[in-house]
Parts: C-alpha cells; sequence; structure tokens
C-alpha cells in the first residue's frame, strides 16, 4: 500500500484508507473484467474541433459571477476578484503514460497560455483526468496559486517536479479553508473513491467543495455517485442557499458498474433538486470516454430528466466549451 496520510481514526478513515461510511462497494477485478467482457461501447469520434473560444476576462469583481466550462470537470470561477480553477485537467490522456490510456477527443476550451492569473486551485480527487500534474506545475510556476484539496492528495502533489515548495491546504470532509480575498472553501462528502495506481486505492481523500464569497455559495461536486442523494441535501441545509451548482453528468454506463460513483443526468437532476434547484451547469461530459455511453448522450438524457422532473431548462445547463456563463 502506498501511504500519502497519516492521521487518527475516522467514520470514514480506517487508519489506512478512506471510504464511504455506509457503503462497502470497491469494485473488484472480476467486476471489471466482467465490464470489459460485456461493455458493447459506444463509438466516439476521435477528435472534435470547436471554434476558438474568446479569452478569459482578467476577473470578475464584486458580486459579478461568471464561470466558464474547459473541460472534464475543469471550470473557470470568477467572481469577487478571484480567480479559481476547478480540477485542472489540460493534458492530451487521462493516464500516467504518454503513450496510452484514454485520451481526450476535444482540447482544452480554452489554453493554459490563455488563462488569466488563478488565484486558487480547488482539487476534488486525484484521478488522473481531475489530477493533471503537469497542468498543476504549469499553473503554479506561472502563478503560485494556493492550492486547497482533500486530505493525503498534498503528497502526491509535492511529488510533481517543482512542487515542493507550493501552498497547499489540506482538508478532511467539514472542515474549511479561508483565503485572504475572504473567500471560503469547504470540504465536503462525495460517494466516490481514490487512486492513482493498483496500491494506493483510497489511500487520498476525495470531496466536493463548497465555496462561500461574500456575494455568493457556489457548490463543486468533483466526482460523485448520488447514492441516497444525503450529501446534497445535507449540503444545501448547512451551507444553502447556492447560487451556483456544478454537477457531473457524464460517464455513467454501465449503471451496474458506475452508480456508485458517477451520476448520470437523472440523478444530476435529482442533486439539483437536493440543493435547492440553483443555477446549474453540467460538467464531466464530452472530453474523453471513460465509460460505455455514446458521446451526445448526456446531453439527450439530460433533456429527458429535466422534463421527469418538470425542471426549467434555463435552470440547468449544459454549458458551452469555452464560453462564459455570467450567473444570475
Amino acid at each position: 500500500m502506498t501511504r500519502y496520510y497519516t492521521g487518527p481514526v475516522s467514520d470514514h478513515f480506517d487508519g489506512d484508507r478512506f471510504f464511504n461510511p455506509g457503503f462497502h462497494d470497491d469494485k473488484t477485478f472480476a467486476d471489471i473484467r466482467k465490464w470489459r467482457r460485456t461493455s458493447q461501447p459506444a463509438a466516439w469520434p476521435a477528435c472534435v474541433t470547436e471554434h476558438p473560444a474568446p479569452v478569459p476576462v482578467a476577473k470578475v469583481e464584486g458580486d459579478g459571477l461568471r464561470a466558464t466550462f474547459i473541460g472534464q470537470a475543469t471550470f473557470l470561477i470568477q467572481t469577487n476578484g478571484l480567480n479559481i480553477l476547478t480540477d485542472p485537467f489540460f493534458s492530451d490522456r487521462a493516464s500516467p503514460f504518454s503513450f496510452m490510456g484514454p485520451k481526450r477527443v476535444r482540447p482544452p476550451a480554452i489554453a493554459l497560455k490563455d488563462l488569466p492569473r488563478i488565484d486558487v486551485i480547488a482539487l476534488s480527487h486525484n484521478h488522473y483526468d481531475h489530477m493533471d500534474k503537469a497542468a498543476l506545475k504549469a499553473i503554479w510556476h506561472r502563478d503560485k496559486p494556493v492550492i486547497v484539496t482533500p486530505l493525503g492528495n498534498d503528497t502526491i502533489i509535492r511529488r510533481a517536479a517543482g512542487l515542493k515548495a507550493a501552498t497547499i491546504h489540506t482538508l478532511d470532509w467539514g472542515q474549511a479553508y479561508t483565503h485572504h480575498s475572504g473567500t471560503a472553501f469547504t470540504l465536503e462528502q462525495a460517494y466516490h473513491w481514490s487512486a492513482r495506481g493498483l496500491f494506493d486505492r483510497r489511500c487520498a481523500l476525495w470531496g466536493a467543495f463548497v465555496i462561500g464569497t461574500p456575494h455568493a455559495k457556489i457548490y463543486f461536486a468533483g466526482d460523485t455517485g448520488y447514492r441516497d442523494g444525503q450529501t446534497f441535501t445535507d449540503a444545501a441545509a448547512k451551507h444553502g442557499p447556492f447560487r451556483l451548482a456544478l454537477l457531473p453528468i457524464g460517464a455513467y454506463e454501465p449503471r451496474w458498474f458506475m452508480a456508485n460513483q458517477h451520476m448520470n443526468p437523472d440523478d444530476a437532476v435529482r442533486a439539483h433538486l437536493g440543493l435547492g434547484g440553483p443555477y446549474s451547469l453540467g460538467m464531466h461530459f464530452g472530453t474523453i470516454r471513460l465509460t460505455d455511453e455514446a458521446m451526445g448522450q448526456p446531453e439527450h438524457d439530460l433533456a429527458e430528466a429535466l422534463r421527469a422532473f418538470s425542471v426549467a431548462p434555463e435552470r440547468f445547463h449544459l454549458p458551452a466549451f469555452g464560453h462564459a456563463h455570467i450567473i444570475p
């Protein structure tokens, strides 16, 4: 076992590994073989090109709130004079290797060089499509942002060349870090897991972020299953009302394998309602094929789920890649 964190036993840490309280559902190699043996994945295009996106503004002051979808779970959030980047993923593959592993079909909608100065990186967990060490290294050397992340992930980040001096604040569920701008980053529970290799499963924590500015509460789900929906209703009761929610809607088939760790669009609409029905944007779609559904399936399924739950489409958007959403 690879040890990233040493700390006291808790209701979600047994002294060696983290876990989802009340759920013991690690997938086995037999489950993985079954999925691969029975899988009928839909074809994805080799590459999707977009019209060049506008370069983001340098900053947004006061109560203005702007969210730009870059791809997968990477958003540029701009508000209160602060530029926040979530789960930066800019590499060609979600893999430890440059020559194999899931390859992105849509390049980052905003190039690294076109990002404004980044003040804070909110990093939800250590999977390769969320923790891209090459991107972290490039952004940190350029801007020296503060990195906020769950327990144990600092060990992984500091092992990246040149990041030993990075300012990293690690949080357990329920803990918060307050930036000098007055914006607070609170880590809350998510139904997921972590691993960078074969021997470090659940050795670092995962979570969702509540980002609280003087003008807005933002919920960034990271990556999560829906399960009983309690993480969303609990967050609403503790932190709401939310002005913006960023919710994953992709990488969800087959459900027998993925439901515990990845929401589908139906789950995401339930989560949106559990959070109190804020302005919501989907993420974790259309960037890299990790599971069996077609590239355009999340868009279709989200529209169906919004109709089924009588949620107005203007309350839950499928964001355009690279284009800023001005949040009301």
